[in-house]
């Protein structure tokens, strides 16, 4: 195994770059290549743990080949001074047996104390501004404004485990619940359109039945005065002219 001494994983890109907006989640991916002919397993931290989520944070990368990781970052109140952004990530990497799942990934495999090759990448976390197609200026005086302060490590930087998605929290739940208005105003008007509709039903019923006890009425009256045929046949034909008339208006 001549890749223990050489990068285990290809990082792309080395550079988080987040189109920052004020309370917004907002994610970015990062690919991990394994051009080695080993298994490698992987695991993902950050200096800021309960700001982001990494889905994995943690896994197998197979021989020749990709996996995708996505960093989000939970909704921030306010941006920060001149968008600088101090956090960092760390990708460790170590050659595994052949068969070694993602459950299998422990802690304990990047111990460098336990004798592990362990490779470690450094990744930053850039934020820049969303894109609006009426400023072209500001998208370029951000490209100067680019946080190079943040490649001096200075100090050793503490890097804790990065949580899953499944475990961030329950932001999406708190926007999902809040109801927008116009959804409220749509479900009132559907309502009143309901109940104006089956009120004109009912009173176009009512009137039918007057119709049907007129039509008798008249029928009674004209079977007593032995009207004839030809005159009982007219006043039915009237009746029912009227009556088709009245429902094809309605």
């Amino acid at each position: 195994m001549g890749s223990d001494s050489k990068e285990l994983l290809g990082i792309e890109p080395l550079e988080l770059r987040f189109p920052f907006e004020t309370k917004k989640q907002i994610s970015c991916s990062m690919q991990l290549t394994n051009r080695t002919d080993d298994y490698i397993a992987f695991k993902v931290k950050t200096t800021s743990p309960k700001k982001y989520c990494v889905r994995p944070n943690s896994g197998i990368v197979p021989p020749r080949s990709t996996s995708d990781v996505i960093v989000t970052m939970q909704a921030q109140r306010e941006a920060p001074a001149d968008m600088q952004c101090k956090d960092k990530f760390l990708v460790q990497s170590v050659v595994v047996t052949e068969g070694t799942t993602a459950k299998d990934v422990t802690g304990e495999m990047f111990d460098k104390g336990s004798g592990n090759v362990v490779d470690e990448r450094k990744l930053k976390v850039v934020y820049v501004q969303p894109p609006q197609p009426p400023s072209p200026v500001r998208e370029g005086s951000e490209e100067g404004s680019s946080p190079r302060p943040s490649l001096s490590e200075g100090g050793s930087l503490n890097y804790q485990d990065t949580t899953r998605e499944s475990d961030e929290p329950p932001l999406l739940s708190a926007t999902s619940a809040h109801k927008d208005p116009k959804d409220v105003t749509s479900d009132s008007e559907t309502s009143a359109l309901i109940s104006r509709l089956t009120e004109e039903r009912n009173s176009a019923i009512q009137q039918n039945n007057k119709l049907l006890e007129e039509m008798d009425l008249v029928r009674r009256e004209i079977s007593k005065q032995n009207g004839g045929f030809p005159f009982v046949f007219v006043v039915v034909i009237a009746l029912l002219g009227i009556i088709l008339g009245y429902i094809m208006k309605r």
